[in-house]
């Protein structure tokens, strides 16, 4: 390739003129100057001049949180609070039930306890008058048992004593004659006899 010496002279003169070194510029990523030159000295995102660029990239930076914010994120949380808030509320609600139920619950249990000492109170009552009346026949019939033994042992005594008198007169008239013949030696009428023994024995 054929080169002129006016080119190669002023690319050479261009590459002194961009050569970092030959020129003292800061290098881009450390801030620090090349061959041991020193810099300006301001920390970079303090340097008035990337303003702008800082700005900008604010904005996009805040665009883009707010647009996640509002798009994605907020979304999310209110679905979570509207779910977590219809759940309480459901929760509530069973709880509101299932309290109206036992309340319902208690109120007849309370009812049927109430009905059973009542029919308890009831069953006692019958029972006591049953047993009352029971022992009021059974007592009537002792009475009456014991009434017609009683008089018909008063009979019997009776019939024994009236029995045990006869023969006691007839005792006595048969002593009594046997008596007179010992003493008198004699006889006596038999009627005789038995009127000195009924006489004797109103005596």
């Amino acid at each position: 390739m054929f080169v002129t010496a006016a080119y190669a002279q002023s690319t050479t003169t261009e590459g002194e003129a961009h050569d970092p070194a030959a020129a003292g510029e800061v290098h881009t990523e450390t801030g620090v100057a090349h061959e041991g030159e020193h810099g300006t000295g301001v920390f970079p995102p303090f340097d008035p001049t990337h303003f702008a660029s800082q700005l900008l990239w604010l904005a996009i930076t805040f665009g883009l949180f707010y647009l996640l914010m509002s798009k994605v994120i907020i979304p999310r949380i209110g679905g979570i609070l509207e779910t977590r808030h219809d759940r309480i509320a459901q929760d509530l609600d069973e709880a509101s039930r299932l309290k109206g139920e036992a309340d319902a619950a208690i109120a007849s249990y309370e009812q049927e306890l109430a009905s059973a000492r009542a029919k308890g109170h009831s069953i006692a009552d019958t029972a006591r008058e049953a047993a009352k009346a029971k022992a009021t026949a059974d007592r009537t019939a002792v009475e009456a048992d014991l009434t017609k033994k009683i008089t018909a042992a008063e009979a019997r005594i009776a019939e024994i004593k009236s029995k045990a008198l006869a023969d006691v007169g007839a005792i006595a008239e048969d002593t009594a004659t046997a008596v007179v013949k010992q003493l008198i030696g004699g006889t006596v009428t038999k009627a005789e006899i038995a009127a000195a023994v009924k006489a004797s024995a109103g005596n």
